[in-house]
């Protein structure tokens, strides 16, 4: 029992799905039990409200389906109520009694979001048709609101298990590259996390570091088209060969151009190593004709491998890199993406050793 007029009707145990909970708010005592009365004959669960104070009482310890508003109540309005139940409530429907027909009103009120607008006095079969209606309206968007919150879940759940199983491949690929390659294994990995710091410290959207991560894990994919012996060469390249490791930027591309990745893989790959100025290959590329991610890519390529060990020359190591790189800023390499580098191992936030132990 609630105070003043406010009485339960109907029995709580019973299943409310089959029943559908209605609250009525009305100031007049014979429309409330008018209202009730039909209610009742439909089998639906009924609570009484005199005015907006009430009601929003009810409101904060009940759910309902469907609420039956007056316009005019001591107090606080109906339609200010009606608007704080579409706002705080909003899979409750709402029927609007007024006891004026005003064509205005009803146009403002169902542009609201209300389901009905019922003038006094009505007809018995009025009030059914009315509310039979509203409460069906109500289920289904209920049902609707559930169903698409279930689907989101599962694109949600069936797209995390895609860039699971993406990532998955990206390792084995990068991988394949290491065992044709033992002399730079390690190398992919090297560059994937010196390019993402990069694209931090550059303040990068996380999704597009994530995207270089995985295109770094594979940006020397297309060595797997070089024969092993030129890869594994002790000694300096000749011309010939040294043009045939330059044609690995376009072999990966064209193995990775038709897969449908989320971020431009393809691309980052078969620009990793042109230059600012056009002096790079495949494409002779300049300036922002290169995409960001693989002006990141470059840098952190120069630097991994003038750092590390190759078969032909021992490591220069990292000062060594980071002076190349600060040389040729604005000339060959990007002079953000340089900045960038250099303030990381400046600050020390950058460590080859530790961030491949992660």
């Amino acid at each position: 029992m609630y105070n003043g007029e406010l009485i339960r009707k109907g029995t709580a145990m019973e299943d409310r799905s089959n029943r559908g909970r209605v609250l009525i708010v009305d100031d007049e005592p014979g429309v409330r039990r008018t209202l009730e009365h039909i209610v009742k004959r439909i089998q639906r669960e009924s609570f009484l409200a005199s005015n907006a104070k009430e009601a929003r009482s009810i409101l904060e310890e009940e759910n309902f389906d469907l609420i039956l508003c007056d316009l005019r109540m001591p107090g606080e309005s109906g339609m200010d109520l009606i608007r704080h139940v579409l706002s705080v409530y909003p899979e409750t429907a709402v029927i609007m009694i007024s006891g004026a027909d005003d064509p205005d009103l009803a146009r403002e009120a169902l542009g609201m979001g209300v389901y009905g607008y019922m003038v006094k006095p009505f007809k018995p079969s009025e009030i059914i048709i009315n509310v039979s209606s509203a409460l069906h309206r109500q289920r289904l968007e209920v049902e609707k609101r559930l169903y698409l919150g279930n689907l989101e879940q599962m694109v949600e759940s069936r797209t995390a298990q895609l860039q699971d199983a993406l990532e998955g491949v990206i390792k084995v690929l990068a991988l394949t590259v290491e065992y044709r390659d033992p002399y730079t294994a390690g190398h992919q990995r090297s560059v994937a996390n010196l390019a993402c710091a990069i694209a931090e410290e550059m303040g990068c959207p996380e999704e597009q570091v994530k995207g270089i991560r995985m295109t770094g894990l594979i940006h020397d994919l297309g060595k797997i088209t070089i024969p092993s012996e030129i890869l594994v060469k002790p000694g300096r390249l000749s011309d010939l060969e040294f043009s045939l490791i330059k044609i690995h930027p376009q072999a990966g591309y064209d193995i990775l151009k038709g897969i449908d990745f989320p971020w431009p893989v393809a691309h980052i790959v078969n620009q990793h190593h042109e230059r600012m100025d056009g002096s790079g290959y495949p494409n002779g590329l300049k300036g922002e004709e290169i995409l960001l991610e693989a002006r990141i890519m470059a840098v952190a390529d120069v630097v991994e491998a003038m750092a590390s060990h190759r078969p032909y020359r021992p490591a220069l190591g990292v000062e060594k890199a980071l002076e190349e790189i600060s040389l040729n800023r604005n000339v060959l390499y990007d002079d953000q993406v340089v900045e960038a580098c250099l303030s990381l191992f400046r600050k020390g936030e950058f460590n080859f050793l530790k961030e491949n132990r992660t």
